[in-house]
């Protein structure tokens, strides 16, 4: 999986995640975001972004400003509750890998 990168303090683009099978229904799903560096938690629980419409089910994250201030690798995942209420987490065999890079400002 190619790492998502981003400068540090940036809120743009948004990250964006197609999960795998294709078939799984997000109708009336939530989400949310997890993202941890070194074994310390960064963001937990943060709401993320449904996207039904398309072809292939898509989850997002937006970021505010303080979620890119640490430089270096994150681990993050997506975890959807469905609307029978079973939980999976995304993706379900590795993590998310997010490397946020210095930026000369």
């Amino acid at each position: 999986m190619t790492p998502f990168t981003i400068k540090r303090g940036d809120t743009s683009p948004a990250l964006s995640y197609a999960l795998t099978p294709t078939s799984v229904d997000l109708t009336g799903a939530t989400v949310v975001f997890n993202m941890s560096r070194r074994g310390v938690t960064i963001l937990d629980r943060q709401a993320a972004v449904v996207t039904t419409a398309t072809v292939t089910p898509t989850v997002s994250y937006e970021w505010v400003a303080g979620n890119t201030d640490n430089i270096g690798l994150h681990l993050a995942e997506f975890e959807v509750t469905f609307s029978n209420g079973d939980i999976e987490t995304f993706p379900n065999s590795d993590f998310i890998q997010i490397v946020v890079t210095d930026d000369l400002g």
